[in-house]
This record gives C-alpha cells, sequence and structure tokens, in this order.
C-alpha cells in the first residue's frame, strides 16, 4: 500500500549571486578581459567607466528603492529563480561542481612584446625611463634576443622620441629588461642569454656555479666541444662534475622568446599582483587588468523607473519591465562580484605574504614556511575551497620572478628539534644528496632516508619516494654510470 509524508530537511544551494562570485574569482587574470567583454556584449545594461555618483534618497532614479513593490505587479510575479538561466553566468545557471573544481591553467596567449611591456610596468620607471624601456623592448627580435647597437637605439630616441640618453643609462634599464620573464629575454649575444638563464638558477649549486665559469671564461671552446680544454684550463680534477655543470648548459634555452616559426605558441605567465619591497614594508597591489572599471546604464536605470509609474496591467509592459529589471540586477550583480573578486584576491594574497614574509624579503626558497589551504583560509575566515580557487589559476610578480601561488603552499615535515620544515626543504637536501653521490654507486631511496634522518629530517622512505619522482630524478639502478 502506497502511503504519501511530508519531509523536512536542511540543504544548502548557491544563490546565482554566489555562483557568479565563483566562476569570476577562478577566473586568471589573462581571461578576465574577455570574459567582462562577454557581459558587456549581452548585457545593454552594463557599460563601461567609472561608476557615478550615487543619486540622493529622495530620486525617483534610485533602484534600490524598487518603486514596483507598492504597485499592482510585485518583484514576484515576474522575477523567478528559473529566470536566471536567461542570463549568461559562464554555466548559463547550471551549477556543474565538476566544471567548477577544475584546475585553471595559468598561462596565457599574450605575445612577446605584450607580456614584456607588462612586466615593465611593474618596475615604476618614470616616464622618460619608460619610453626608454619601451624602445628596448621594440628591438628585442621573436626569438628573444636584441641584436641591434645600443648606439643605433641611442639615436632612435634622440630622432624619434626627442630623448637624450647615454650607453651607461641604457645599460641599466636593459639589465633591468634582463631580469623579467623568460629567462634569458634580451640578451646580445648566446654567451650572455647562457650567463642570464644560469644566473637565475634558484638552486646555485657547485655544478650550476662551474657550467656559469665554463661559458664565462671558455665560450668559444664550449661551442667548440674541445672538453680536454676547459678541463685543463679551468684546472677541473672532477670529471664527473664537469659532466653535470655541461649538461646544465645544454639543458638551457638558446632561444627564450620561442620562433615565429613554431607550431606550439609560447604561453607566457600573466602575474594577477604586483609586490614591491619597500625597505621591508611588502606593498600589494593588483594588476591593473583585475580592475575594469564598469557602471549600470543611466539611460536603462532611466527607462525602468519610467516602465514602473506605468500602468501593470498591461501585459507586453510588464514583459518589458521584467526584462529591463532583469538586466539591471545582472550588470548589478557582475559589478559587485567583481569587486567582491578584487577584494577576496587581495586578502588572501596578504594573508600569504604575511605568512611568508621572509621569503618575500629576500626570495630565499629555503625560508618557504610549511603551508596548507586551511592556514590561510583561518587567517582570513574564508572557506578552504575559495583560498584553493584563488591558488589554482594566480601569480604574483615579485623583485625577483614571477611565481603561482601554488608555489608558496607545502606540507611540512617535523624535525628531531620539534619544528616543521617545508617539504621544498626536504626537496633540495634530497637534490643535494643525489647531486654528489657516487654515479658509479648512487644512493637508494633507504640510504637516502637515512642520510635526511641524520640531518634531523623525520622522513620514511616512501615520501623519499614521492620527493624523488616529483624532482623527477630516476631511480638508483637508473642513475648508475660505468667507468
Amino acid at each position: 500500500m502506497q502511503k504519501l509524508s511530508l519531509t523536512q530537511s536542511l540543504g544548502q544551494k548557491l544563490s546565482p549571486q554566489q555562483i557568479q562570485f565563483i566562476k569570476l574569482l577562478q577566473v586568471p587574470t589573462a581571461e578576465l578581459e574577455t570574459r567582462v567583454e562577454e557581459e558587456l556584449e549581452i548585457n545593454p545594461a552594463l557599460e563601461e567607466g567609472k561608476e557615478e555618483k550615487e543619486p540622493d534618497e529622495n530620486s525617483e532614479t534610485d533602484l534600490d528603492e524598487e518603486p514596483l513593490q507598492n504597485e499592482e505587479v510585485d518583484i514576484e510575479d515576474y522575477l523567478n529563480e528559473d529566470d536566471y538561466a536567461g542570463y549568461k553566468m559562464q554555466g548559463d545557471g547550471n551549477y556543474n561542481k565538476d566544471e567548477e573544481d577544475r584546475e585553471i591553467p595559468i598561462g596565457s596567449g599574450t605575445s612577446l612584446h605584450e607580456q614584456l611591456i607588462s612586466q615593465l610596468g611593474f618596475l615604476k620607471l618614470d616616464e622618460r625611463q619608460t619610453i626608454i624601456g619601451r624602445q628596448l623592448i621594440g628591438s628585442i627580435e621573436s626569438d628573444g634576443y636584441i641584436r641591434r647597437e645600443l648606439e643605433a637605439i641611442l639615436n632612435d630616441l634622440a630622432f624619434s622620441q626627442n630623448i637624450e640618453t647615454s650607453i651607461e643609462e641604457l645599460e641599466e634599464i636593459l639589465k633591468k629588461i634582463q631580469n623579467f620573464e623568460p629567462s634569458g629575454i634580451a640578451a646580445r649575444n648566446l654567451k650572455e642569454c647562457l650567463l642570464l638563464q644560469l644566473e637565475r638558477k634558484e638552486n646555485q649549486s657547485s655544478e650550476v656555479v662551474l657550467a656559469y665559469k665554463i661559458i664565462d671564461t671558455n665560450f668559444n671552446e664550449f661551442t667548440k666541444k674541445h672538453y680536454d680544454k676547459i678541463i685543463k684550463k679551468l684546472g677541473i680534477e672532477d670529471e664527473e662534475e664537469f659532466k653535470e655543470a655541461v649538461n646544465v648548459i645544454t639543458k638551457l634555452n638558446p632561444k627564450p622568446g620561442g620562433t615565429t616559426d613554431s607550431l606550439v605558441k609560447t604561453h607566457y605567465l600573466t602575474p594577477d599582483f604586483i609586490l614591491v619591497n619597500n625597505n621591508g614594508k611588502m606593498e600589494l597591489s593588483l594588476n591593473s587588468r583585475n580592475a575594469p572599471e564598469l557602471r549600470i546604464s543611466r539611460s536603462y536605470s532611466d527607462m525602468f523607473q519610467s516602465y514602473s509609474k506605468s500602468d501593470k496591467k498591461d501585459k507586453k509592459l510588464k514583459e518589458t519591465v521584467s526584462f529591463v529589471k532583469q538586466k539591471l540586477d545582472a550588470a548589478k550583480w557582475f559589478i559587485d562580484a567583481i569587486k567582491q573578486r578584487q577584494q577576496t584576491l587581495l586578502n588572501t594574497m596578504n594573508a600569504i605574504i604575511e605568512f611568508q614574509y621572509d621569503f618575500f624579503l629576500d626570495g630565499d626558497e629555503s625560508k618557504l614556511k610549511p603551508m596548507i589551504l586551511k592556514h590561510i583560509a583561518e587567517k582570513i575566515n574564508m572557506d578552504i575551497s575559495t583560498i584553493s580557487r584563488v591558488a589554482n589559476s594566480k601569480a604574483i610578480q615579485t623583485e625577483f620572478g614571477i611565481y603561482p601561488l601554488k608555489y608558496f603552499f607545502s606540507e611540512g615535515i617535523s624535525t628531531d628539534s620539534g619544528e616543521d620544515v617545508s617539504s621544498r626543504e626536504v626537496k633540495l637536501k634530497l637534490k643535494e644528496f643525489i647531486d654528489n653521490e657516487n654515479k658509479l654507486k648512487p644512493l637508494s631511496d633507504d640510504k637516502l632516508e637515512k642520510l635526511l634522518n641524520e640531518e634531523g629530517y623525520n622522513i620514511a622512505r616512501r615520501t623519499v619516494a614521492k620527493y624523488r619522482e616529483q624532482l623527477n630524478i630516476p631511480v638508483a639502478r637508473l642513475r648508475k654510470e660505468l667507468k
């Protein structure tokens, strides 16, 4: 026998505004402009430009008064939850958790010159220096090199920009540009390109130092593969270390700008945040592309007020009022979601900077503390999933390079002293052991575990294997070399 019964249950359902915010939060800066352009196209009630001054409280055009509530037609008569599906929210109202949680790549399709001009803005140069920087960037060829003589660029500035400068000043600004991404950019020749990349290596191990010395003092011999001459001239006794140094050099990129005939389009990291260290005070700002100026169309607002005072019994007029009100609400939601996105980004990044302050002072990787999403979520009283969306697809420009936010999150390993250290620190120590091992008898994971334990790191063999794999280092038997 069938029975009907009523049950009451509690459930949580995301509002369209919340979905709007979630979608915008996980969009990286490189894609935000496109998203804003799409919204401007589909919603005539949304315009570009600074928000106009709010009307007086008694103004008839104040949208917040919702004059329809005192008339025959209430907002509920024509605007219900199903109507939101017609408003494009990068998912058309169909909330898909799998789609929401998927990882968004950070790379953007901007051209090399656009990316370099963007990074130039982070240097806070004066107008004159910026023009010089733009001239230098404009002289960079598609493969990433500046082959024009600085004397010729100096003359160009004098004739075309009416700027008198010197070779010394050009060199000074060029060095700043050579610190941009990608590493090795704006070099004047292959030797300088390789040296720039070696200087930027995070781990200045013995083989990296030797590689720099080889290129700096014996570049011609290296290009001709006169290795015996190099070993003799530099007095190198350990041939294994020399081989490692050569291996480091051969992995460098001789064409940091890519090539125009490449089938694969190069993607460059676009930072969402810009961080400047002002004598120990961290000054954080959003990439200007994260803060589009948007406003509600005054003509649409006036149109709504006019319609709302008309006879509401006319069916076509009711439909018109419904359409206009829906577009105005959609525009307001979008503007609010953009503002909320900006504030959430800044709150999250400020918390990360505060947590990893020692690292941001000088970029020393060993100073990174163990940090997980929960740490930041608790610090700013937000949900872990929100922090994950921010960290998943965002990057920050610092004075020592561009870093994806994921870089600052790592698990912790306890030490004998009871302190927690970053897993990144343990990986550096692990790599150091493997780099210095006897390649005729490479260290097994068991031996590496014992060495790390002796250094005070409480780590299991399976964790050693996991970290080794993350470093793309093969097992001991594959690292073994013959005499």
